[in-house]
């Protein structure tokens, strides 16, 4: 790994600011050692040379010494601290900037199977970086301040110490390189299987309730025990790898001291060197070598968080397409029409959808059905926006104006008119009522428009059956609600929405009979108003209502090679909207 990635000081203006004030704290603590080396080895000096014992000027040198070493403690106390806090805005800003990049980059901008990875990378990944600021950078950066001017002032002092100290430094970062190499494959593999776990997990909670439903659930036990065993293997093996890199470095860095205290007592017992800069060059030389050996000791710490912040720089390094730049019109009036639509299932060899056609003319309700597999899901995406087609194309079309495809089209301006209800509707930290807002900075009140959404979707009767009401706490992803109470808040999110187009995933999934019977009428309200509703579908009742219904269907691709590498050639720029 690089000792200092160059693109950890671009990334993150924190990582800027903490070297700037360590590199200075770095130079305070080698004055102070060789304050405190010059002032032992004069004391110590006079008493051997004989000279009468002098208690004011032993006071002030003890005083003298006390201050240095408090000045020691301090500066290392400062760097210390620096350094967490380094780390922790350091990490923040990171994770704010793969999030960010990555929602650009939309559902495939990062490639198939990247969410888990993702996930797992801004969450314990980036973690790992504190060991890189608060252990390894803070001795790195004392390598190139302290070690060079405590050689110097040791050259001063004793040019053969110096050149002896001098010859052997090298052999430091010699085996510190052999060592790193053997570490960071450990780290590296260690890393790939704490992200295997962590997707594993992720994918694992996520199918959870399918999972449950069909009586599966303990199904994946041993496949995560597996991969528990196999991270415990990984960490433990960097582990031993730390303890027997530190040993040897330590063995170099004490023969190199030992080899320098020989060659004083030697010369010191011939008579060609005072005892005063013989101390001193004794005590100075550990000091000279402490950077250096710990840098070695502290490199398995920070090779995991390096690793992680590698990842992320590769993430941040995936180019950005243009975004498009003409203001949608406006949706209450316009027509939008899908023309030949395919999209590539990667990793499938198929198109889904392949060949869709169809419009949504202002105020229709339209039904999307087909077998599972067949793209209807996909195909919301490319009507929102949140991906490209491999395949034909989506355009929106004001009453007396031109067609305008949707990749050249202003994203927010066509967001906000759009109100969607995904199956797994996105939940966070907050009140019932914060969550149908979207509102967490104020508790909210509770308005006619909120109460009629939420009669509309059925979710006050969930309201009623929760303890506190609309104040009850929801968890992340929503829990302490059921898989088909959070279907009702995001439909009740959609009706809350004023948007002109109302895009609905399966809104009658995990409801029971009465209930789905209450949505239904609320979509039929809905498209009574004047609203264009667009609704993924499977039952019947559902179909029933649609004033026109499209069946979505797959095909072989001609060349899915050659159509995962232009959709991988060419991102859309798309982000996680919360269009409700």
């Amino acid at each position: 790994m690089k000792p200092l990635d160059p693109r950890l000081i671009r990334h993150a203006q924190a990582a800027r600011r903490y070297i700037v004030v360590t590199a200075a704290l770095g130079v305070a603590l080698s004055v102070l050692v060789v304050a405190q080396a010059l002032l032992v080895a004069r004391a110590v000096g006079r008493l051997a040379a004989g000279d009468p014992f002098d208690g004011t000027a032993l006071g002030h040198t003890v005083l003298a010494l006390a201050g240095i070493v408090a000045a020691r403690v301090a500066a290392s106390w400062a760097q210390e601290r620096y350094a967490h806090r380094a780390a922790i805005h350091t990490i923040a800003e990171l994770r704010g900037a793969v999030l960010e990049h990555t929602v650009k980059l939309g559902p495939r901008g990062a490639g198939a199977g990247q969410l888990a990875k993702t996930t797992q990378l801004v969450t314990r990944g980036l973690d790992a970086l504190d060991a890189y600021f608060a252990r390894y950078l803070p001795q790195l950066l004392m390598v190139v301040t302290v070690t060079p001017i405590l050689l110097l002032v040791a050259g001063f002092t004793d040019w053969q110490s110096a050149l002896l100290l001098l010859l052997t430094i090298p052999l430091i970062p010699l085996f510190m390189i052999l060592i790193g190499r053997l570490t960071q494959a450990a780290s590296a593999r260690r890393l790939r299987s704490m992200t295997t776990l962590g997707s594993q997990v992720l994918d694992l909670i996520s199918g959870l309730p399918t999972l449950k439903a069909l009586g599966r659930e303990r199904g994946p036990a041993a496949r995560v025990r597996a991969l528990s065993q196999a991270h415990s293997k990984a960490t433990f093996g960097t582990v031993r790898i730390a303890f027997l890199s530190g040993a040897a470095l330590e063995l170099i860095a004490t023969l190199s001291v030992a080899l320098v205290a020989v060659w004083v007592g030697l010369r010191l017992q011939a008579g060609h060197l005072d005892l005063v800069r013989g101390l001193a060059i004794i005590m100075i030389a550990p000091e000279v070598l402490a950077p250096l050996r710990h840098v070695g000791t502290h490199f398995h710490a920070s090779a995991n968080g390096v690793a992680a912040s590698e990842r992320a720089f590769d993430l941040l390094a995936l180019p950005l397409p243009q975004a498009g730049t003409v203001p949608a019109p406006d949706l209450a009036q316009a027509t939008i029409t899908v023309s030949d639509l395919g999209v590539l299932a990667k990793g499938r060899g198929r198109l889904a959808p392949a060949g869709l056609s169809f419009t949504l003319e202002p105020g229709s309700l339209t039904a999307l059905t087909g077998p599972n597999g067949a793209g209807k899901s996909t195909t919301v995406l490319a009507l929102l926006g949140l991906i490209r087609p491999d395949a034909g194309r989506v355009t929106v079309q004001a009453p007396g104006g031109a067609p305008i495809d949707l990749a050249d089209v202003a994203p927010d301006s066509w967001w906000n008119q759009i109100a969607w209800a995904p199956q797994r509707p996105m939940l966070l930290p907050g009140t019932a009522l914060q969550n149908l807002l979207q509102d967490w900075d104020q508790p909210g009140a509770v308005s006619p428009a909120v109460e009629a959404a939420a009669a509309a979707s059925g979710f006050a009767e969930v309201v009623a059956s929760l303890p506190d009401g609309w104040h009850s706490a929801i968890g992340q992803g929503g829990v302490g609600l059921s898989v088909g109470q959070r279907q009702r808040l995001a439909l009740a999110r959609a009706f809350l929405s004023p948007s002109p187009l109302v895009i609905l995933d399966e809104p009658t999934a995990h409801l029971d009979a009465a209930t789905e019977a209450h949505v239904i009428a609320s979509i039929e309200a809905l498209h009574r108003a004047g609203r264009t509703v667009l609704v993924v579908a499977h039952r019947a009742s559902l179909l029933a209502m649609a004033h026109q219904t499209v069946t979505v269907a797959w095909a072989p691709a001609q060349d899915a090679a050659e159509a995962s590498e232009a959709a991988q050639a060419e991102p859309v720029q798309a982000r996680e909207a919360w269009f409700l």
